[in-house]
């Protein structure tokens, strides 16, 4: 079974770039630009050594016996992202990123969030490297996501908050798209997950697949086999690509994706195009895009990276939804389990992976949970 792009920037019907021509050559300048670093080892040695003396790599795996004992299911393996600089994983592409604006001669950064950890990666990395950062927010993600809108400002990023539509991810992507057409000749758009316009999925890939190699290399020293199942929430999905990314050519590994219930475009999809990208998107008979729902910021995205809908379409991954509920549930039970306090969206890989008839599951846990502890207690 093939998992290769059928072209570059094509992920069989999916991917593309449906951009105005204003950001075409944007995106061929990050194209070849892209091209040239990832196959340069010095580049490649760069960014390993960040990743390693500023971020934290390798993070750890940790083995949740209690989680497991108290379910009485399979064996869970933890991948902790929630460990890495930042508290999650999007410092990995973030970090990518800022080195290639940086050779790409860039002064100015810009970028979307829904659940503030990219915003925070983001805002990071341009206080490190010297670049002005605006990062765009709905106004319903800022009121939940306070911690990171203060973190934000803290690193000295400008968070410009958008209040029209649902005010949540959809909107502030569009509002990053904008600002990006107007500022292109100084600007880079850092894309914090797997969508948008070719080359934005392959590359937020490659540079987060840094998770499913360590993944894998440690499980297997651990265990001494692979799993049979790896699960990872899904709202964009960079998290999901990347632990997916080790495991893609294992075809007796299971790769599980888990969407919020309530924003389940792969569940519940059609084919679209939504901001730059042909992929499985929510939206009406007359290609409307419909409102999305999680408790999750993270998740709460009427789309998908192009990639996972490939991977949908020709059976290699399979994708399931998890309610406000049951995401809950499990936020609780591996604090209480475990004294690991999660983010909300990988609460929603825990919810359904317990589930799985497996012996051997390994999850992403993308993120940890104080952005959270707000929106958890007002639940309680």
């Amino acid at each position: 079974m093939s998992t290769t792009p059928a072209a570059p920037g094509r992920f069989g019907r999916y991917g593309g770039a449906y951009v105005p021509e204003t950001l075409v050559p944007a995106l061929d300048e990050l194209t070849s630009a892209a091209d040239e670093a990832l196959s340069d080892p010095e580049f490649r040695d760069e960014l390993r050594g960040w990743l390693q003396d500023y971020g934290g790599r390798p993070t750890p795996l940790t083995q949740a016996n209690r989680l497991t004992r108290h379910h009485g299911g399979a064996g869970i393996w933890l991948k902790r992202e929630d460990l890495l600089h930042t508290g999650a994983h999007k410092l990995n592409n973030a970090l990518g990123q800022a080195l290639l604006a940086r050779r790409m001669g860039k002064t100015r950064i810009i970028a979307e969030t829904g659940a503030g950890q990219h915003g925070v990666a983001t805002a990071t990395v341009c206080a490190r490297f010297g670049f002005e950062c605006v990062v765009y927010m709905g106004e319903e993600d800022m009121r939940r996501q306070k911690p990171n809108v203060e973190r934000m400002g803290l690193l000295g990023a400008e968070v410009r908050s958008v209040d029209f539509g649902t005010k949540t991810l959809k909107e502030a992507t569009s509002e990053a798209i904008r600002d990006w057409i107007t500022n292109v000749e100084t600007t880079h758009y850092l894309i914090g997950s797997c969508v948008g316009p070719a080359p934005y999925p392959e590359l937020v890939a490659e540079l987060q697949s840094v998770i499913g190699r360590e993944a894998r290399e440690q499980l297997l020293a651990a265990e001494g086999r692979l799993p049979e199942a790896v699960v990872a929430c899904v709202g964009g999905g960079s998290n999901a690509i990347g632990i997916f990314h080790g495991f893609l050519d294992d075809e007796d590994v299971r790769l599980v994706g888990v969407e919020a219930a309530g924003a389940a475009s792969l569940g519940s999809g059609r084919a679209g195009v939504l901001h730059g990208a042909r992929s499985s998107i929510l939206a009406d008979a007359d290609g409307q895009i419909a409102d999305a729902h999680s408790i999750s910021a993270g998740l709460d995205y009427p789309g998908v990276g192009p990639e996972h809908a490939y991977l949908r379409d020709i059976g290699r991954a399979d994708y399931r939804g998890a309610t406000d509920d049951e995401a809950l549930t499990a936020f609780r039970d591996l604090a209480r389990t475990e004294g690991i306090i999660p983010a909300l969206e990988p609460a929603h890989a825990l919810a359904r992976a317990r589930e799985l008839d497996a012996e051997l599951i390994l999850v992403c846990l993308s993120g940890r949970g104080d952005k959270d502890l707000a929106e958890v207690l007002a639940q309680s």
